[in-house]
């Protein structure tokens, strides 16, 4: 019984553990999914049928998504589907300077030529928000 019971504590702490992170990624996949509506009511159509390029959403201080894989030549697009908050775009590891402030609506690209990770940020929000994200770059 006894046995019993500290498995039954062990499986309760496991979870208890785990829901912190769990709770994190159902903010996070709440918060893109409301980027995603916003971005269908601006452009009238999802941002998975942008030609030619992958968008990336910027909503309420977030990336949408935060991690991208994408295969080398790809375009991403920055689009900012805040209401009142600019953002930035600053992919420093690719030697590019920051991007001018993106207005809601706005957006920002940015082709991909070799391969890797890079991580990207909000110039104005990295610090205080945590807005990073990364894109890897597949050959």
């Amino acid at each position: 019984m006894y046995s019993r019971l500290l498995q039954g504590s062990a499986v309760a702490m496991g979870l208890l553990m785990m829901t912190p992170a769990m709770a994190e990624d159902d903010k996070a996949a709440e918060l893109c999914a409301k980027a995603e509506a916003r971005y269908v009511d601006m452009f009238g159509h999802p941002s998975a049928e942008a030609e030619g390029v992958t968008v990336v959403t910027m909503y309420k201080y977030r990336f949408c998504p935060e991690k991208l894989t994408v295969p080398v030549g790809t375009t991403v697009r920055w689009v900012n589907v805040d209401k009142r908050t600019s953002h930035t775009v600053h992919l420093n590891e690719a030697g590019e300077k920051e991007s001018d402030r993106l207005f809601p609506e706005e957006n920002f690209e940015f082709t991909f030529l070799s391969a890797g990770s890079q991580q990207y940020l909000c110039g104005p929000h990295w610090e205080t928000q945590k807005m990073i994200g990364m894109v890897t770059v597949t050959p």
